[in-house]
């Protein structure tokens, strides 16, 4: 299974960027996908997910600035981020789960702009 991440990007601080991923070559449905980042200096956090009914979760400091979706292709995910911030600049990942494995895409970076 191969995750491709694309839709970053410098952007001002302010403005919006939409991510997208898809998982190739799975027959199976993902359970759930997810959207991390990895910003300077910092670990890896959780920003959001969502189930394969569309239960999401956000973290706090992305909630009502961030959207996440699952696309109609299977196994497709998209991440509407808007009123960007400097603390959101990092490398974003998304991950599937796939069966009982988690597979990873390669990171797309986002930097925003003060």
């Amino acid at each position: 299974v191969q995750l491709q991440a694309s839709g970053g990007g410098l952007v001002q601080a302010g403005g919006s960027l939409r991510l997208s991923c898809a998982a190739s070559g799975s027959i199976k449905s993902a359970s759930s996908m997810a959207w991390y980042r990895q910003s300077p200096g910092k670990q890896r956090e959780l920003v959001t997910d969502i189930t394969d009914d569309g239960v999401t979760f956000y973290r706090d400091s992305v909630k009502g600035r961030f959207l996440i979706a699952r696309g109609n292709a299977k196994n497709t995910v998209y991440l509407q981020m808007n009123s960007l911030n400097a603390d959101d600049t990092g490398v974003y990942y998304c991950e599937a789960v796939i069966g009982p494995q988690n597979f990873w895409g390669q990171g797309t970076l986002v930097t925003v702009s003060s």
